[in-house]
């Protein structure tokens, strides 16, 4: 995977909350940036799980301990989810 090198300025105050060690801050600030295009939905879980060298159910796993779902449905969205796949099943049975 093609990489840049690119330079940005961070309040200093905040650099303790983003890594206890300066050599990890690239690194979690690269975790904090897929992690939050993942969650806006701008990337997959696959290709977040591929920036962050994780397989896709580590990533998903990783995401949650975050708090961010894989499953991003409301109430009435995962009904008619569930409404649909017992109505396929049920096709299937006959």
């Amino acid at each position: 995977m093609e990489q840049e090198k690119i330079t940005i300025l961070i309040p200093s105050e905040i650099l303790p909350i983003v890594a206890k060690k300066r050599k990890d801050i690239p690194s979690k600030v690269l975790e904090y940036l897929i992690l939050e295009l993942y969650r806006l939905g701008d990337i997959s879980g696959g290709k977040a799980a591929q920036y962050l060298d994780m397989d896709r159910f580590e990533f998903i796993r990783f995401a949650s301990k975050q708090g961010i779902p894989f499953v991003d449905m409301d109430k009435d969205e995962l009904s008619d989810d569930f409404k649909r796949a017992r109505s396929v099943a049920s096709k299937e049975k006959t």
